[in-house]
Parts: C-alpha cells; structure tokens; sequence
C-alpha cells in the first residue's frame, strides 16, 4: 500500500483524534454550557437562517456560509483557548444558542455576546449564562474588561446589559466586512463586575 494512503476509517479516526476540543464545562440552574461540538451545527444552521434572530447579527446566512461561522467558532477553541459556549437547555437537551466571550481580529475589545434562538427568548437564558461566562472569563483569561457591541436599535440586547450592570460606554465600530454597521460598545471592569456580587443573582 502506498504509505501516504489512508483508508476512509484510517481517516476518520485521525480526524476525531485530533479534533483536540477544549475540555471546559458550565452548568447554570437550568443551562449546561460548553464549546462548541460537530452536532451542535443543525441547531446553528437553523438559527443562521432564521431572519427575526440574526437581525442584529449580520442577517441570514445559507448553509454554506453558516459552515464557516461554525467552524470559526470551533476554532477560535481551539486556537485562541476560548470562544463563545454553545448553550444546551437542562429540561430538553437542545441546542438553544451560543454565548460568550468572543474576541477575533480587530474587535473593539474583550466580549461577551449573545445569541439565542427565537424559541427561547423571554426566558432569562442569555443574562443566566451571560453571568457564568463573564465570572469565567475574568477568573480564567485575565480579562481586566468585558464589554458588549450592541447595535443602537438592540433594545433586547441592551435590556441584558443593563441586567448585567454594563453601561454604555462609547460609540464603536466592529471590523470589516461590518465596520459600516453602527454600534454602541456597553460593558464594565473587572472590579466593577465583583462589586456586584449577589445582586445579579450570583454567590460568592
């Protein structure tokens, strides 16, 4: 056999071998959150295409170009040792979004955001696991700032970042291909994030 053929199952234990997913897992009241896995994409897939969701979210995407939104999420794990958290509901097991810290190239700061697929909006999920991946990124990414890029209309994001004790801060811009999308940068420093112990519905 030629060394450098692989078989398909050869293949297919390499690639699960080495996906090297970072082993980090949260659990809120009613949320398990952890990074993101291969079948977490269906829920993503149908949360992309969803228009009344995505819209302050860069629109609707096809399957194709979610694909790669997913697996920038995956990677960013991966390489940068931190991404947003895919959110599992406890009581159903599904996939309900994604949230969490979330800082590529260019971006105007260290971020927490949120994404949550329409049928559960209304239930508390993103300020519930916002706070947990807040207190996490703080205690294990040395983040000295968290902040929030929200667009001027989000008045359901900006409703979270009040929950969360974020001000807005300052006008902002994302980079490109969104850099023509105006945005408010919201958020708080580390001390003023501890100062707020229990009064967010966290214990010390």
């Amino acid at each position: 056999m030629d060394p450098g053929f692989r078989r398909d199952d050869e293949l297919a234990g390499f690639r699960q071998n080495s996906m090297n997913r970072p082993v980090v897992h949260l659990e809120t009241e009613r949320l398990i959150l952890r990074p993101t896995a291969p079948e977490d994409f269906e829920g993503w897939a149908a949360f992309m295409a969803d228009e009344e969701a995505t819209r302050h979210l860069g629109g609707v995407q096809p399957r194709s170009v979610a694909w790669r939104g997913f697996l920038s999420m995956a990677g960013a794990w991966t390489i940068q040792g931190f991404a947003m958290f895919s959110v599992i509901e406890k009581s159903s097991g599904r996939w309900v979004g994604r949230l969490g810290p979330w800082m590529p190239e260019g971006w105007p700061g260290t971020e927490v955001g949120w994404g949550i697929v329409r049928e559960a909006w209304g239930k508390g999920y993103a300020t519930e696991g916002a706070i947990a991946t807040i207190d996490w990124a703080f205690e294990h990414l040395g983040w000295t700032e968290v902040i929030h890029t929200i667009a001027p209309e989000n008045a359901a994001s900006q409703v979270v970042a009040r929950k969360l004790g974020s001000k807005n801060l300052r006008p902002g811009r994302l980079p490109a291909p969104f850099d023509h999308v105006p945005i408010d940068i919201w958020g708080q420093s580390r001390e003023e994030w501890f100062a707020q112990q229990g009064r967010i519905g966290r214990t010390p």
